[in-house]
């Protein structure tokens, strides 16, 4: 079937269209047959990255606010709305603190339609882990939606992790909308798949909210990653902050774009943004696209990018001093996450997280 003809199911919404539809001039989906992967039941899938066993309620059709917070009409979100019939939902009623994390994890075989809705009231906290694993080898699809509701002076950690196997297509649209003086910490771990897309939106909606998102990608062989990520300021005297660090090896690339939109009267906006990228290979490739659409005068805004292969300079004065190369790269690209580490909170998720980088590089560096 010729690209410009594929459409998303029997002639619906048509599929985007590589270098045709704007974000998508960097991701060809072009040999994505859709047909060919029917939703079926989450499948049993050892834990790759959250070492506990999944614990949130599952997800129920009519739910008041399911489908209230992603509303793209793309392919993707569309197909997601029509054929899902499982997924996770987490509700912290007001006031309420959780003592443990609400582990998810949906376990993907050939194809799966998966959804999370976390709703926290007013005052209420929270710890929520989400990882999408695979449960064989073979080629699969996944297709999620990830919707988090924040009431007034909520405090959400969440934490979402992907590491399906390498011949696994990957497309999540996942947003959150954060109420007057709520607080919400994202932290995204990529691992897998073998290409697609994700969005990861923020919505700033009350005032004094703040967010903070913190992404890392670790990829290698002909992996392709893709994130488009939105802070949107709608509410003056907000915060955002989102920073995202890559790691490529092989023949893998990736793109990450990101906006910080800031909408008329969201005075006193802070944000920023800004990703860097280490490639570990002449054959890997990274692109960083960051922008700002800025329609408030009070505000400030500062983004940054950066592409670079490992430092000769920095390896070669840690060989100096003795070390092996394999040592001295270990040791910089580290340094390269440490940062990235060093943002999340004290606990199990900074704990979670190291070790997540870790256990990947030692695959990546064997």
């Amino acid at each position: 079937m010729a690209s410009t003809d594929r459409v998303s199911k029997e002639g619906l919404t048509p599929l985007p269209q590589f270098k045709g539809n704007p974000g998508w001039e960097f991701t060809d989906i072009s040999k994505l047959d859709l047909g060919s992967f029917e939703p079926e039941e989450p499948v049993d899938a050892a834990p790759a990255i959250f070492d506990m066993p999944a614990n949130a309620a599952p997800l129920e059709d009519g739910h008041e606010l399911l489908g209230s917070v992603v509303t793209k009409e793309d392919a993707f979100t569309v197909r997601n709305r029509e054929r899902w019939e499982h997924g996770a939902l987490v509700h912290v009623p007001a006031g309420e603190r959780l003592e443990e994390p609400v582990v998810i994890r949906a376990g993907v075989g050939d194809a799966l339609e998966w959804r999370t809705l976390i709703v926290l009231e007013e005052g209420a906290e929270a710890e929520v882990w989400e990882e999408w694993v695979s449960g064989n080898g073979g080629e699969g699809f996944f297709n999620g939606v990830t919707e988090i509701v924040l009431g007034e002076g909520a405090t959400l950690h969440y934490v979402g992790a992907q590491a399906l196997n390498d011949s696994t297509w990957v497309f999540a649209n996942q947003r959150a909308v954060v109420a007057r003086d709520a607080t919400l910490d994202w932290s995204a771990l990529a691992f897998g798949s073998m290409r697609g897309k994700v969005w990861m939106e923020t919505k700033l909606a009350g005032q004094g909210s703040s967010a903070r998102v913190t992404g890392a990608y670790v990829s290698d062989g002909r992996q392709h990653l893709d994130f488009d990520t939105l802070q949107e300021h709608a509410a003056p005297d907000t915060v955002s902050d989102l920073a995202f660090r890559g790691v490529l090896g092989g023949r893998s690339s990736a793109v990450w774009r990101g906006m910080i939109q800031v909408d008329p009267g969201a005075q006193k906006t802070d944000a920023f943004q800004e990703c860097r990228n280490l490639l570990l290979s002449k054959k890997a490739h990274a692109d960083a696209i960051p922008g700002l659409e800025i329609q408030a005068d009070d505000v400030r805004c500062t983004h940054a990018a950066a592409i670079a292969q490992l430092d000769k300079d920095q390896v070669f004065y840690l060989r100096s001093r003795g070390l092996p190369e394999h040592t001295a790269q270990r040791l910089i690209i580290d340094g390269f996450l440490q940062e990235l580490v060093a943002r999340l909170a004290e606990g199990q998720i900074r704990e979670i997280t190291a070790g997540a980088l870790e256990a990947r590089l030692a695959e990546l560096l064997a």
